[in-house]
C-alpha cells in the first residue's frame, strides 16, 4: 500500500510537471503569433500608405497598436496613423492622432516629430488671417514649445522661421484693422492696434509702418510731444525708411518744400542729360 502510494505521488508530479510545461510553451507561441500580428498589420499599413490608401493605412497602423500596446510597434504605428491622415490633408484626424500620441507616450524619442507634424498640421491650414485665427494661433503654440523644448533640432530651426512667418500675418491683421479704424477716424481704437503691432511683433515689417501712423494719429489730435516720441523712435531705428522720411516731413515743411524742389532739379537733370545723348543714336 505505501508503495502504491509513493508510486501515486511520482506520477501525479511527472504528469502536473508535463502540464506546466506545455503551458510555458503554449505561451511563447501565442507571444511570437501576436508580433507576427502586430508586423504584418504594420507592413499592410506601409503598402497602402504607399499606394495612396491613406484611410486604410491609417486603419492598419491602428490595428497594430492595439493589438499589442506594450510593444515598441504601439507608438510607432500610432506616429504612422498620423502621419497617413496628413498626408492626404485629412488635418483634423491627423491632429487627433498626435494629440492622443502625445497625451499616451509624453517621453517617447520622437516627441519632438509628434510636435512638430501637430504644428504643421495646424499651419497648412491657414487661409485668411482675417477671418479665422483658430490655426494661425494654434500653429504658433507647437512652434514655440518645439523651440523651448527641442532647440537642438532641424524641427526647431524650421519652427523658429515658421513663427517669424505667423508673426508677420498677425501682424498684418493689426495693421488692416488700424488702418479702418485710422480712415473712420477712430483714434483711440486705431492707436491700440498700432500699439500691438510695435510691442509684440516688432521683428516684422510692419513695425516702420505702425510708429508712422502713430505719429500721424498724435499730431493729428495736437499731442505734438507724443508725437515726436514716435517720430525719433522711428528715426533711431529706421533713419533711411521711406516711413522716417514721411514723419519727419510732418514736423518739418521746409524740408518737404526743399525736397519738392530737389526731385524738380533731377529731373530736368536727367531731362537734359537726355538730350545731349539723343543725338548721338541719330
Amino acid at each position: 500500500m505505501k508503495r502504491f502510494y509513493i508510486l501515486f505521488l511520482i506520477g501525479l508530479s511527472f504528469l502536473l510537471f508535463s502540464c506546466s510545461k506545455d503551458k510555458i510553451k503554449e505561451s511563447v507561441v501565442n507571444e511570437k503569433s501576436l508580433d507576427l500580428q502586430v508586423k504584418e498589420a504594420y507592413e499592410e499599413g506601409m503598402k497602402s500608405l504607399e499606394s495612396g490608401d491613406v484611410l486604410f493605412a491609417a486603419k492598419k497602423f491602428n490595428e497594430a497598436e492595439i493589438l499589442f500596446p506594450q510593444s515598441n510597434w504601439a507608438p510607432k504605428s500610432a506616429l504612422m496613423a498620423a502621419y497617413a491622415y496628413y498626408s492626404q490633408n485629412y488635418y483634423g484626424d491627423s491632429i487627433a492622432e498626435l494629440e492622443r500620441f502625445i497625451r499616451i507616450y509624453p517621453k517617447h524619442k520622437n516627441l519632438d516629430y509628434a510636435y512638430y507634424l501637430l504644428a504643421i498640421s495646424h499651419y497648412e491650414q491657414i487661409v485668411d488671417e482675417k477671418k479665422d485665427l483658430k490655426s494661425i494661433i494654434s500653429a504658433k503654440k507647437y512652434f514655440e514649445i518645439i523651440v523651448l523644448n527641442f532647440p537642438n533640432t532641424d524641427y526647431s530651426l524650421d519652427s523658429e522661421f515658421k513663427i517669424e512667418l505667423i508673426d508677420d500675418i498677425l501682424a498684418s491683421k493689426e495693421m488692416y484693422i488700424g488702418r479702418y479704424y485710422f480712415e473712420k477716424k477712430k483714434w483711440v481704437a486705431a492707436i491700440n492696434r498700432f500699439r500691438v503691432v510695435i510691442d509684440e511683433y516688432d521683428t516684422t515689417i510692419y513695425t516702420q509702418e505702425a510708429l508712422h501712423r502713430l505719429v500721424e494719429i498724435y499730431f493729428i489730435l495736437g499731442l505734438k510731444d507724443e508725437s515726436k516720441k514716435y517720430a525719433n523712435l522711428l528715426g533711431y531705428n529706421y533713419q533711411s525708411s521711406q516711413w522716417y522720411e514721411k514723419s519727419y516731413s510732418m514736423f518739418d515743411k521746409v524740408y518737404e518744400k526743399n525736397k519738392r524742389e530737389r526731385l524738380k532739379k533731377e529731373k530736368r537733370k536727367k531731362s537734359g542729360i537726355f538730350k545731349k545723348i539723343k543725338p548721338l543714336f541719330n
